[in-house]
């Protein structure tokens, strides 16, 4: 198993991914659903469903867990501006987060929803007003003291004079960059009663509370948007090791910023493209390909040039597959040439390169790279010299950028149904090479079936096979 490397927000450095009993348990911030999701959203969300597909890939049990924040004043406010209810406005946009999930193949363990967490998010702030990081103002509202927790600012790397929470400044906090817990009521708005009054939670405890819920009081990756770092997450950090009174979380990870023909995306220069309508236009395949092209830490900025691009390269890639798939159908030559031996030995370089590039922070834009190069080995090489087991080494490396990019499912399902034989096919053919005291090449071979969780047993007599 490669060494993977991550580049952790906290501290903002590489560092080893370490985690026990070799599973990671991830949580992803999910969206305040009072709006149609934008492709800002859709990059977000898909590159950390390509961490979770690659460490699945590379053997790890992943859980993932992202929240749908249903009751927040964006969901209010629209209510009012719509003449609905907050229940209405919730669930509209939740389904349209869950269909645009559903349509990129992104896969997420759990949904937890605000509303129906209301008991564990009030035992939550209890709990830190007993350990006295929080207190209740005259109004019945709940406040977070940031200076009680002396760690604050350490994740954004911010001083006292940029903790602005974006909140109304209140004479009743203690400092103006106490951030709320808990809302009083006010005529109009949602309510659920708790020790302190009428109410409703603050953004920042929805997550912390959730994410402790389902993963524990340490879990190892807490995601999402650059824009999240501060004050969300350092919120969230702050308020959950002083509960807890320890380490929350092992690895920060958070995606750049996606623009619009070099612009931020913004209402106010109405420049937003709902992440729906970039589906129906261009198709989850081509915006999968397109938002792992780049590296999650870079931005990424949307042209329709690029997205053709991304088109065109798909194609070129399914083309190399139907080349490869057309030669294992032909079955083995009587005999492996010289040329054939070293192509192979591209090949093998090849599948090592994407998955060093992945492992170094999921690097997805270099490893992309290597499949173009394994590629162009394929349409100047294998096609012509047929050999079966350069194809069948291909397109094990065409299975491994699949189940991250996923932007081929079809095509190598149909190939991959004859898994088995191609398999002892190329076991067969390893035997043959050990026989010719070739070991350098057998070896090389059984690394890649290694990589690709097949085990080779060797017996005296035989060998033979199963997946790890």
């Amino acid at each position: 198993m490669n060494m993977i490397q991550v580049f952790n927000t906290f501290g903002r450095r590489l560092e080893e991914l370490s985690v026990e009993n070799n599973t990671i348990k991830m949580y992803v911030c999910g969206p305040t659903v009072y709006d149609y999701l934008h492709i800002g959203h859709g990059r977000t969300f898909v590159a950390f469903d390509a961490m979770s597909r690659y460490l699945r890939l590379k053997g790890y049990n992943v859980i993932r867990v992202q929240n749908i924040t249903d009751i927040d004043d964006k969901i209010i406010n629209k209510a009012k501006e719509t003449n609905t209810s907050w229940e209405e406005v919730a669930n509209t946009y939740s389904k349209d987060y869950l269909d645009n999930m559903n349509a990129l193949k992104v896969k997420i363990d759990l949904h937890p929803r605000v509303s129906t967490h209301i008991k564990e998010i009030l035992e939550f702030i209890q709990g830190l007003i007993d350990k006295g990081h929080a207190y209740v103002a005259p109004s019945g509202s709940v406040y977070f003291d940031v200076t009680s927790f002396p760690k604050y600012g350490e994740l954004s790397n911010t001083k006292m004079e940029e903790w602005n929470q974006g909140e109304e400044f209140l004479k009743e906090k203690k400092h103006p960059f106490d951030f709320a817990l808990w809302k009083a009521w006010k005529p109009g708005e949602p309510y659920w009663d708790s020790p302190w009054g009428k109410g409703r939670p603050g953004w920042h405890i929805e997550c912390s509370t959730m994410a402790t819920r389902y993963l524990g009081e340490q879990f190892d990756i807490h995601g999402g948007g650059m824009d999240l770092i501060f004050p969300h997450h350092e919120n969230e950090r702050a308020q959950s090791e002083s509960l807890i009174g320890k380490k929350w979380v092992k690895y920060w990870i958070h995606v750049a910023f996606l623009t619009i023909n070099g612009e931020k995306m913004s209402k106010s220069l109405k420049n937003i493209i709902p992440l729906k309508e970039a589906l129906k236009e261009y198709g989850a395949e081509v915006l999968r390909y397109w938002f792992l092209s780049s590296h999650y830490r870079s931005s990424l900025d949307f042209n329709e040039n690029s997205l053709q691009q991304s088109k065109s390269s798909i194609e070129r890639l399914k083309d190399a597959v139907s080349i490869v798939k057309d030669i294992i159908k032909e079955g083995p030559k009587s005999y492996a040439s010289d040329d054939d031996i070293k192509t192979q030995k591209e090949i093998i370089t090849k599948i090592s390169e994407y998955n060093e590039f992945m492992s170094n922070d999921f690097d997805t834009s270099n490893a992309l790279a290597k499949i173009h190069e394994l590629a162009n080995i394929v349409f100047t090489k294998l096609q012509y010299s047929r050999d079966l087991l350069g194809a069948s080494i291909a397109l094990e490396g065409f299975r491994q950028f699949n189940e991250v990019f996923g932007v081929m499912d079809k095509e190598l399902g149909e190939a991959l149904e004859s898994i088995d034989k191609i398999i002892d096919t190329v076991i067969e053919i390893r035997n043959t090479l050990r026989n010719k005291k070739m070991y350098d090449l057998s070896d090389q071979i059984r690394s890649a079936l290694a990589d690709a969780g097949i085990k080779i047993l060797d017996s005296k007599d035989k060998s033979t096979w199963r997946f790890q």
